[in-house]
C-alpha cells in the first residue's frame, strides 16, 4: 500500500495513537496560562534535557545532514554542527533566560524598553522565523517519505520519465571533469543546473502528508500543552536517537556485500579506498560550495549571536525548575544533537559508496537509505523510519507551537483587547499555534531545498539581537534606538528586497541583476582511489563517442591507476549573487531571478567591488557579516544620541536579573526579589564593574566550572569527528 508493508503501517498507526493519549492525560493538569505555557516551571534534568534535545533536533537534523554530506562529502556535517560553538555560551545565557521570569520571549521587549508594541512586533517577526524553522522538519519528512513511497520505473508517467532522464545527464555531467566536456556539454549542464530536474517520484501526495502531521501535532499540543510537549519529546527523543543509529549496521553490511569482508572496520576501509579523497576533508574541500572554512567561522558567529533570541530557547530554559536545572538540560541535550549529526554525516559518507549514479536528488538520500537497506526486512522497520522522522518532526513542532501561540496570545492579543478569562486566553492559544502549524507547512512549499531554509533560519534574528544583547547587558540602550536597530534591519534585509520583485516584476529578467559567480577551476593533487578511476573510464568513454560524432574535443583524457598520485580539476557552478533563490530557467527559455533580493551585495557591486571574482560562500560570508554588525552599530550609535530610558524601569529590571532564581520554589524566589528590589546596594555586587553602564556578572565556581567543560566538551566532539571521518583511512 503506497509502497509500505502492512507491518510499516501498524507501526505508524501505534506511535501515534500513544503520542495522542499523553496528550489528553497532560490536557487534566492544566489551570492556566502558564501551566499551558511553561508547564508549570516545574520540569527536571531528564525532562529538560530531552525537551533541548527535541526541540533542537527536528526531522531535518537527519535528513539535512545526509543530504548536505552526499553532497559535498565530510564538510557537509557542519550544515548541522555549526552551532557546536554556541553550546558552551548555553550554560552562562540559559540561567540569564530563566532569571528573565517571563513566559514569553516578547515580555522581554516590554519590561526592558517598556514598549508593548515592541513586544507585539517580536511576536510577529518570531512568528515568521519559527515558521521557517519548522518548514525545514516537513521538508524533511516529506523528501524522506516520497524516497521511501517512490514509484518503480514502470509505474513512471510519460512526463516523469522524460524529467528522470534530465536528472540522470545532470548527474552525469556533474560529475566528469569541467575540462574535458565540450562547449555543448558545458551549455548543457548550465541549462540543466537551472531545471534542476526531479529523479524520484511517488505514490504519495505531500500536501496530504504534510497537513496530516500538523492536525496530529496540533490535538496532542492544544490538548496538553507543553507538559505534553515535553513528555512526548523523552519519548521522541528515544525514537531520534535510535534512528540516528539504525541504519548505519545495515549499511556497513551492504557495502562489506558488494565489495567483500565484513565488519564495521571493513566497512570504513572500502570507504577511503574507493571513494575520492576530498571527500574526506572536513575543512577546506575544493567542491565544496556552501561550506568553505571561513564561512564556518561566520556563520558559526551569527549562530551564536541570533540563537539566543530566538523564542524557543526563552521555553525551553523558563519551564526548567531552576537555573541550573535550565542550564544542565539545555546544555547536555544540545550536545546529545551534536553527537547524533556525526552519526548523520557517516550515514551520507556510506550513501554516496551505495548510491552514487543511482539517486540524483541529494534530499532524497535519507528516504532512499531507509527503503534500500530497511524495506528488504520486511519487519516494520521502514514504518518505524517514518514514525522516528515524525517524531523528529513533531518534538520540534510542539514546542514551537507552544512558543509561538504563547507570544500571540500574551503580545498580540492580551495588550491590545479587552480583559478576557483565562479558559478564553487557553483557547485563543490553542487556536492561535493551530494558526502557525499551518502557516509552516505554506511557507514549506516556498523553498526548494533543505539548505535555503537552513540559511534564512540562520539570519533570520538578526532583526532583534541587537535589542536583545544590548538591552540586556547595556543601560544605555534605549526604546528609540531599539525601534531603529529593528525596523531598519527588517526593512533594508527582508521587507524592501522581497516586495521590489514583486512591484517591478521586470526586476527579476534584468541582466545586471542576473550577474553570477564565475569561479575559477581549483587543481588539487590527490591520490587515486576506485572512484576516482571509474569516473576517469567514464571520461575516457565519453570523449571517445564525443570524437567519433565529430564534435571538438579536447586532449584525450589518460587512465589511471589506483594509488597513483593526480590532479583533479573542480569548477563548482555559477551561483547568483544578488538572488536569495538563484536562477532559474522559464518555460519559454528565459532566465530570472527567484527569491527575493540581497541589496546590501548589489551596494557592493555597485561601489566597485566586483563581487563575480569572489567564490560563492566569500559572498555569502560578507553578507552575513554585514547583517550582523549593522544593527549593533545602527543602535548603539542612536543610543549614544538620545535619552536613556526610566530609570525606575532599568532599575527593576536589572536588579532581577542580578538575582538567581531560588531552587527552593516559587515562594521562596519571590521573596528573594522582594528583598533584592528593596535594597539594590547588594545586588551591585554581583557586578564586575559596577560603575559603569554594563551588566557584566562575577562567576562563581559552578558557572565556570560549567563553562569551561564545555568547551572541552566541544573539542572531545571535533576530535569524534576528525577521528569518524578519518577511521580506516
Amino acid at each position: 500500500m503506497l509502497g509500505l508493508s502492512i507491518p510499516d503501517i501498524i507501526v505508524i498507526i501505534l506511535y501515534f495513537g500513544v503520542i495522542v493519549v499523553i496528550g489528553v492525560r497532560a490536557s487534566f493538569r492544566i489551570k492556566g496560562e502558564e501551566d499551558f505555557f511553561l508547564g508549570g516551571r516545574k520540569f527536571g534534568r531528564l525532562v529538560s534535557t530531552f525537551a533541548s534535545f527535541g526541540q533542537a533536533t527536528s526531522a531535518d537534523g537527519p535528513a539535512g545532514v545526509a543530504t548536505t554530506t552526499y553532497n559535498n562529502g565530510a564538510s557537509g556535517i557542519w550544515s548541522s554542527l555549526l552551532m557546536l560553538f554556541a553550546t558552551p555560551l548555553f550554560w552562562v545565557t540559559a540561567p540569564w533566560l530563566r532569571r528573565l521570569r517571563i513566559i514569553t520571549m516578547g515580555d522581554f521587549y516590554l519590561e526592558r524598553y517598556g514598549s508593548k508594541k515592541m513586544a507585539a512586533t517580536y511576536a510577529i517577526v518570531a512568528t515568521i522565523g519559527m515558521m521557517g524553522l519548522l518548514s525545514m522538519g516537513y521538508i524533511a519528512v516529506t523528501k524522506t517519505a516520497m524516497a521511501v513511497t517512490a514509484k518503480a520505473p514502470n509505474e513512471l508517467t510519460v512526463d516523469e520519465r522524460k524529467e528522470k532522464t534530465m536528472a540522470e545527464r545532470l548527474y552525469l555531467l556533474e560529475k566528469r571533469d569541467f575540462e574535458q566536456l565540450s562547449d555543448r556539454e558545458q551549455e548543457e549542464l548550465e541549462h540543466l543546473r537551472k531545471l534542476q530536474p526531479g529523479s524520484i517520484f511517488s505514490h504519495i501526495n505531500m500536501n496530504v502528508l504534510i497537513w496530516s502531521i500538523c492536525l496530529i501535532v496540533l490535538v496532542y499540543t492544544a490538548l496538553g500543552g507543553l507538559e505534553a510537549a515535553f513528555y512526548t519529546d523523552m519519548l521522541q527523543g528515544i525514537f531520534i536517537i535510535l534512528l540516528s543509529v539504525i541504519l548505519i549496521p545495515f549499511a556497513w553490511a551492504d557495502i562489506n556485500q558488494l565489495f567483500g569482508g565484513s565488519g564495521s572496520m571493513q566497512a570504513l576501509n572500502h570507504l577511503h579506498e574507493r571513494l575520492p579523497e576530498n571527500l574526506f576533508e572536513i575543512f577546506g574541500s575544493p567542491s565544496v560550495i556552501d561550506f568553505t572554512w571561513y564561512f564556518i567561522v561566520v556563520a558559526g558567529l551569527v549562530s551564536i549571536i541570533t540563537v539566543v533570541t530566538q523564542p524557543n530557547q526563552l521555553v525551553t530554559a523558563g519551564a526548567a525548575k531552576d537555573e541550573d536545572v535550565a542550564r544542565v538540560g539545555f546544555v547536555t541535550g544540545t550536545f546529545m544533537k551534536r553527537l547524533v549529526t556525526i552519526l548523520w554525516g557517516v550515514l551520507g559518507l556510506a550513501a554516496i559508496l551505495l548510491y552514487m549514479g543511482t539517486l540524483t536528488d541529494p534530499d532524497l538520500v535519507w528516504g532512499h537509505a531507509t527503503r534500500e537497506l530497511l524495506g528488504p526486512l520486511n519487519l516494520g522497520m521502514v514504518g518505524l523510519m517514518l514514525a522516528s522522522m515524525m517524531a523528529a518532526l513533531m518534538s520540534t513542532a510542539d514546542t514551537l507551537m507552544i512558543t509561538v501561540s504563547g507570544l500571540i496570545v500574551r503580545n498580540l492579543y492580551q495588550p491590545f483587547a479587552a480583559p478576557k478569562s483565562e479558559k478564553h486566553y487557553l483557547w485563543a492559544g490553542r487556536i492561535a499555534g493551530g494558526l502557525y502549524l499551518a502557516g509552516a507547512a505554506l511557507i514549506s512549499t516556498q523553498f526548494d531545498g533543505l539548505l535555503q531554509i537552513i540559511k534564512f533560519v540562520w539570519e533570520f534574528f538578526v532583526i532583534f539581537a541587537a535589542a536583545f544583547w544590548l538591552g540586556l547587558k547595556w543601560r544605555n540602550a534605549n526604546a528609540r534606538a531599539a525601534w531603529a536597530s529593528i525596523l531598519s534591519t527588517f526593512a533594508l534585509f527582508y521587507l524592501i528586497p522581497v516586495l521590489l520583485p514583486i512591484l517591478v516584476p521586470g526586476l527579476r529578467t534584468d541582466s545586471y541583476l542576473l550577474k553570477q559567480t564565475d569561479p575559477a577551476p581549483v587543481v588539487r593533487q590527490y591520490t587515486a582511489k576506485e572512484m576516482d578511476v571509474e569516473e576517469r573510464k567514464q571520461e575516457i568513454l565519453m570523449w571517445e563517442q564525443q570524437k567519433a560524432l565529430g564534435n571538438k574535443v579536447g586532449e584525450r583524457p589518460k587512465a589511471i591507476e589506483p594509488g597513483q598520485e593526480i590532479q583533479k580539476s573542480f569548477t563548482l557552478p555559477k551561483k547568483s549573487i544578488f538572488w536569495s533563490k538563484g536562477i532559474r530557467a522559464r518555460e519559454d527559455g528565459r532566465i530570472q531571478g527567484e527569491g527575493y533580493l540581497y541589496l546590501e551585495l548589489i551596494l557592493l557591486d555597485k561601489l566597485g567591488f566586483d563581487l563575480s571574482k569572489n567564490d560563492y560562500a566569500f559572498n555569502e560570508s560578507i553578507r552575513l557579516l554585514i547583517r550582523l554588525i549593522f544593527p549593533f552599530a545602527l543602535l548603539i550609535i542612536i543610543a549614544l544620541l538620545t535619552p536613556r530610558d526610566s530609570e525606575e524601569r532599568l532599575r527593576t529590571f536589572y536588579n532581577k536579573m542580578r538575582i538567581r532564581v531560588n531552587p527552593a520554589g516559587r515562594e521562596a524566589d519571590l521573596a528573594d526579589l522582594e528583598r533584592g528590589l528593596n535594597d539594590t546596594t547588594t545586588t551591585q555586587d554581583t557586578l564586575i564593574f559596577p560603575h559603569s553602564q554594563w551588566e557584566f556578572y562575577r562567576w562563581n565556581r559552578r558557572d565556570w566550572l560549567g563553562f569551561l567543560i564545555s568547551w572541552g566538551v566541544v573539542l572531545v566532539i571535533l576530535a569524534i569527528l576528525y577521528t569518524v571521518v578519518n577511521l580506516g583511512g
